[in-house]
């Protein structure tokens, strides 16, 4: 009997090389620790789970994530069409109904006869490559601590480490607003509009502007985020 490619984990990686895999004729054993084995962040046992945004950002392709899209299109990805066929009003990105969404991709795992969904945590690879032809981890930023822990030795390194970009907090006053342009992530801006906004912005941040004030008012921090 050929053996498996065992996959760790059911998160967007796992899901999407599982069906990839299967799709080509070679057997998946796909091991998902939850429900037996919950997170902090999870609320439910379903493959692909958005446990953050549901926005899968710029469609636009001249930018990264936009270019991504077009090429994961053009690769026959399985999650994005997902994606597609679950996406709601998000303006210039891409967003889905996180629910139907994680649906559709376990539903699509759980029919294909080439993958066999093992609800139960992975604590050690050894016993696991003998068995298998190939091993994937992807269990990401929420790996258990006994896996953790065995890649930590495998590795040779005292720790994991995970990083995730986010948006800073800024004051308003310290910030340009003469260089500025201001526009929402998600909305088109007409000809003229976001200069319109940005130079309101200007008057406004001039009008409330003191020097001697030490403590900002209401409203005067800002999320700053890139289009």
């Amino acid at each position: 009997m050929e053996k498996p490619v065992a996959i760790v984990g059911a998160g967007l990686a796992g899901s999407e090389a599982a069906l990839q895999l299967a799709s080509r004729g070679i057997p998946v054993a796909l091991y998902e620790m939850r429900p037996e084995q919950p997170t902090d962040v999870h609320r439910t046992d379903a493959c692909a789970e958005l446990v953050c945004s549901n926005s899968l950002k710029s469609t636009k392709r001249e930018s990264a994530a936009g270019m991504l899209k077009a090429e994961l299109d053009a690769l026959g990805s399985r999650l994005f069409a997902a994606a597609l066929r679950h996406a709601v009003p998000a303006g210039g990105a891409l967003a889905v109904d996180r629910n139907a969404f994680a649906q559709d991709v376990t539903e699509q795992i759980e029919v294909e006869p080439r993958i066999d969904l093992r609800r139960q945590e992975v604590k050690g690879l050894q016993e696991l490559a003998s068995a298998s032809s190939a091993v994937i981890l992807a269990t990401g930023p929420l790996t258990s601590d006994a896996l953790a822990q065995e890649i930590s030795g495998i590795v040779g390194g005292p720790a994991l480490a995970f990083y995730d970009a986010a948006a800073p907090i800024v004051m308003a006053d310290s910030l340009d607003h003469s260089v500025l342009f201001r526009q929402s992530r998600y909305e088109e801006a007409a000809d003229g509009e976001g200069n319109s906004r940005a130079i309101s912005s200007r008057r406004t941040s001039s009008k409330r502007a003191s020097p001697s004030r030490k403590s900002p008012g209401p409203g005067a921090m800002r999320r700053a985020s890139g289009p």
